[in-house]
């Protein structure tokens, strides 16, 4: 399936000679990377702890058996080269769990200044699982030691349908952002979700990124060990400002109650359609 998912997208790859158990028959165990993208299981159980207790990649803590995500950050962290960096998508439980040693083993992470930044994600944003994920990013050399940027992307992105959401990159559906009538709208950089996202590592990187209430924060290791080393966003970035409402409450209310009105006029005529509908099949509304 891996093969098949890189062949689709024109690339080319090394996953070992044969099908394995990452932890437990590693395909690469000798070679270290400059670029390491993942989206292991989540809170995966039985993966072979008890097998691998004593594994050289279990560098900054042995995880617990009942949970392999932090297994999955220390097997790609082994595999990074001097300059190597990593994406890694988890279930947001992996930003605050102390369970099984795991607050133990985020923490000497974080304190070998290997963190260099986290993407809280909206939910539903995968078709099999609905849960909000974040997004770890691990880098051996960082170009801003002993800080990590925190990124609040919870509220972004679109409902494509009932079940799933997508953020927006340089395209748009017309169906969500009503700008004019083509099937596409263009969006600009600061309408995009991806974009914004991406400038604002971009400019952490650089130096120049300005701390935005309740989407971004640069954070310093020190401001992590206040926060007992847990790495949810939302505990840096806080909570954005709301725009002062220049509605006059009057002429909302107003406004408001008429949108009631309509809504329950509605509400009638369609009640009285359906109980039409199941008197003319033998059924009556009592």
């Amino acid at each position: 399936m891996a093969h098949m998912n890189l062949a689709i997208r024109g690339l080319e790859a090394d996953l070992g000679d044969s099908w394995g158990d990452s932890f437990g028959d590693d395909k690469h165990a000798t070679k270290k990377f400059d670029f390491i993208m993942a989206n292991p299981p989540f809170n995966m159980k039985d993966w072979g702890a008890s097998r691998l207790a004593d594994d050289v990649r279990w560098k900054y803590g042995v995880p617990p058996e009942g949970n392999a995500n932090y297994a999955w950050i220390q097997h790609m962290v082994h595999h990074l080269s001097p300059t190597g960096r990593i994406g890694l998508v988890l279930a947001n439980g992996s930003l605050t769990t102390q369970s099984g040693g795991e607050g133990d083993i985020r923490q000497r992470l974080i304190e070998a200044d290997l963190v260099e930044g986290i993407v809280a994600m909206p939910n539903q944003l995968f078709y099999n699982v609905s849960i909000p994920v974040c997004v770890w990013f691990f880098n051996r050399k960082k170009k801003n030691p002993g800080k990590v940027l925190f990124v609040d992307a919870r509220e972004m992105g679109m409902m494509v349908d009932r079940t799933h959401r997508e953020l927006s990159d340089d395209l748009v559906r017309y169906d969500f952002v009503k700008k004019e009538d083509k099937p596409w709208a263009k969006l600009s950089a600061e309408e995009c979700d991806v974009q914004r996202i991406a400038k604002a590592f971009r400019d952490y990187e650089a130096g120049t990124l300005e701390d935005v209430k309740g989407f971004c924060k640069v954070a310093t290791l020190e401001d992590i060990a206040a926060q007992e080393f847990v790495l949810t966003p939302g505990r840096y970035v806080g909570i954005a400002d709301e725009e002062e409402d220049a509605e006059p409450f009057e002429e909302k209310m107003q406004r408001l109650t008429s949108e009631l009105g309509d809504l329950f006029a509605e509400s009638h005529r369609l009640e009285a359609t359906i109980r039409e509908k199941l008197a003319g099949i033998g059924f009556e509304v009592k």
